[in-house]
């Protein structure tokens, strides 16, 4: 099997997913970058105050 490519040469962990800070009870993700990005979900954060994309692993905290 071949090695992740984005996977970091000294560790060969994965690079740390972006953290967002928001003030709403719910986000919404696509990934960014446009065509690069994923298809748009949202997150309800009302409960446990946070969440984590499944397709990009962004993380997303209500401040």
């Amino acid at each position: 099997m071949a090695p992740n490519s984005q996977a970091n040469d000294e560790t060969g962990k994965l690079p740390p997913h972006k953290t967002l800070h928001v003030e709403t009870d719910r986000v919404a993700c696509d990934g960014g970058g446009g065509a690069l990005g994923h298809p748009k979900v949202y997150y309800d954060l009302a409960e446990s105050g946070e969440a984590h994309c499944f397709y990009c692993c962004a993380h997303f905290i209500k401040k």
